[in-house]
């Protein structure tokens, strides 16, 4: 399924308030451990998936990539990134992931930011990356955690005051489609296991060079409800290696 939700004015509006949105990475309360994890951009020529504004296609390019090529769905994500973009070695494509084509080892690097959860399929979107890889090219990717995707509806469990109690966690085996809620808006999304994510990439050929559940940094602390997230694991950073 081709959902391209980012595209609706309405849903498109609220994302665009949201820290990530306007403060670039710093807004993010993942960046410290995904740049711990990123690999030499030196000379590299790079492919970044579900780009949204381009924030880490501008920095693979100020971090010396030779080219970085920025691929989403949405036109409306698309067209803020090239506003926000001054590097003439970064260009952008309106693309869904499914339907890229590009000759084998093209890229030296292959990062995806919290995308991969609204494609059907990862075991497809690897064998593409595997391809698209040049040897010993590196894959970096965050996705929203199986834990957080599991139940579906990723809200909290709250009593009759409204106060959580809990983040319900079921059906953790049982892998497709979930249908959640972000920002008010549905939005349809795919759960997988743990293992799924890790062993669709070892039998793919990569070897795994970091895995990271991320907190909050102590920066962020303040932000409404960011003490929560220390509560379940909202996402997961996946660090590999073509061999």
């Amino acid at each position: 399924m081709k959902e391209n939700k980012y595209d609706d004015p309405v849903f498109f509006e609220k994302y665009s308030q949201m820290s990530r949105s306007q403060e670039g990475l710093a807004g993010a309360g993942e960046w410290e451990t995904l740049r711990s994890m990123l690999p030499d951009f030196a000379g590299k020529h790079v492919l970044d998936l579900g780009c949204g504004y381009g924030w880490h296609c501008i920095y693979a390019a100020e971090s010396g990539a030779a080219s970085v090529l920025g691929v989403d769905i949405s036109e409306r994500m698309l067209q803020v990134a090239r506003r926000k973009t001054q590097l003439p070695q970064v260009t952008y494509r309106c693309s869904p992931i499914e339907d890229l084509d590009f000759p084998p080892g093209s890229f030296d690097v292959v990062l995806s930011s919290l995308a991969f959860h609204y494609l059907a399929s990862f075991d497809k979107v690897v064998k593409q990356v595997k391809a698209w890889l040049s040897p010993g090219g590196d894959f970096l990717f965050s996705v929203e955690h199986p834990v957080f995707t599991a139940f579906g509806t990723q809200d909290w469990y709250r009593d009759e005051n409204g106060e959580i109690l809990h983040f319900p966690v079921d059906r953790y085996f049982y892998e497709g489609e979930r249908h959640a809620c972000f920002l008010g808006e549905e939005v349809v999304k795919y759960h997988r296991t743990l293992t799924t994510y890790l062993d669709t990439l070892l039998t793919n050929n990569f070897e795994l060079l970091r895995v990271a559940e991320p907190q909050p940094p102590e920066r962020l602390m303040d932000v409404p409800g960011m003490k929560d997230e220390l509560r379940r694991p909202m996402m997961l950073l996946v660090s590999a290696r073509k061999r």
